[in-house]
């Protein structure tokens, strides 16, 4: 590497180990403040998954002198009712080492019905509990007798005392209650909170893209939750092998660079499951932009879904054929470059908001 480029990525470095870890509440940086701007489309005026309209996020952080860093993370595809009016949806694997539950489903059917959260291995069941409480609760639902829950994780026992099992499903409930549009907290927070990725405090990241109207005019947000390793690159700049801290740096394969990343993705083009498959499958080449090594024990999953009203799937349209609009092949492209570049930003974003 040359020492320009050295230099280049020791600052990088020092910005998220040195910055955020001493920064005062309120100035935590994320990947543009300090010149990281990946790509070339421009983002939403948030640069967050709630750029896309409708699309509101929830956290309930735990923290406590035991060893308790986790939490709840609550994705809401539109404030109304996600069972009644089901979005469009599918899911991509990268490497299937997690415990994502409601996959199959999604995988079946192309839609979600509920809302999407986000926690730790340990809590899955419990936070489906909460999750099944809340939405058996809502008018309309007294006669549901089924349910595709969705609720993603990672595994934090490296921060948290997993096995304690400390969150509940009222908090599940608390974090769904707490979703809402605007600005999304990012770094230690939620579904963040115990999370480690490339050996340094990871958490919860979100940016966006919106396209020229040339290109559709759409909008594209993603929310990570990161907690994986390998050798950390930022714009092209080998950051992790600078600071000595990179996966096989000793030539030894251990499980340092396991561990997971959950990618949710929001867009308010009009696609059809089969072509939101295909824009989940590319977030995988941001994730591959920060130096994933993706290993044996990584959970990673992308989940992407529409909010067009004109795709939605109704009650209506359930109950027999119907017409829904279905963006073309030839123009899911500049979406795949938008998915790419938020993805990459929505995870450095996670790395510089997160305190230790």
């Amino acid at each position: 590497m040359s020492p320009v480029r050295y230099l280049a990525a020791a600052w990088m470095a020092v910005a998220i180990m040195a910055g955020p870890l001493q920064a005062q509440e309120g100035d935590q940086v994320r990947a543009r403040d300090i010149g990281l701007a990946p790509g070339v489309l421009t983002p939403g005026p948030l640069n967050a998954i709630t750029d896309v309209e409708g699309v509101q996020v929830g956290h309930v952080t735990l923290t406590g002198p035991d060893f308790l860093r986790t939490g709840v993370t609550a994705i809401r595809p539109h404030p109304g009712d996600e069972y009644a009016d089901r979005v469009p949806a599918a899911l991509a694997v990268g490497n299937g080492y997690g415990k994502l539950m409601g996959a199959t489903q999604i995988r079946e059917l192309g839609e979600i019905e509920t809302p999407i959260l986000l926690t730790n291995t340990m809590s899955v069941p419990r936070v489906a509990d909460g999750l099944l409480d809340w939405s058996l609760a809502r008018p309309g639902h007294e006669n549901i007798g089924s349910l595709n829950m969705v609720v993603g994780e990672i595994n934090d026992g490296r921060l948290n005392d997993i096995r304690a099992r400390a969150i509940q499903p009222e908090h599940a409930v608390e974090a769904l209650e707490a979703a809402t549009g605007g600005p999304v907290g990012e770094g230690n927070v939620g579904a963040g909170a115990g999370t480690v990725a490339f050996g340094w405090k990871g958490g919860i990241g979100t940016a966006s893209r919106h396209l020229p109207e040339a290109l559709g005019g759409w909008t594209l947000g993603v929310l990570v939750q990161s907690n994986y390793g390998g050798v950390l690159q930022m714009d092209g700049l080998s950051v992790g092998e600078t600071l000595g801290q990179f996966y096989l740096s000793d030539h030894v394969a251990d499980d340092r660079a396991d561990g997971s990343i959950m990618i949710i993705i929001a867009t308010d083009a009009p696609l059809s499951d089969r072509n939101l498959e295909r824009l989940a499958s590319r977030a995988f080449a941001g994730l591959a932009r920060t130096g994933a090594s993706m290993t044996n024990g990584s959970g990673d999953y992308a989940i992407a879904f529409s909010t067009h009203p004109d795709v939605r799937r109704t009650p209506e349209r359930r109950a027999a054929p119907a017409r829904v609009a279905d963006l073309p092949n030839g123009q899911m492209s500049p979406l795949f470059q938008a998915v790419i570049e938020t993805t990459e930003e929505a995870i450095y974003n996670s790395l510089l908001m997160a305190q230790d």
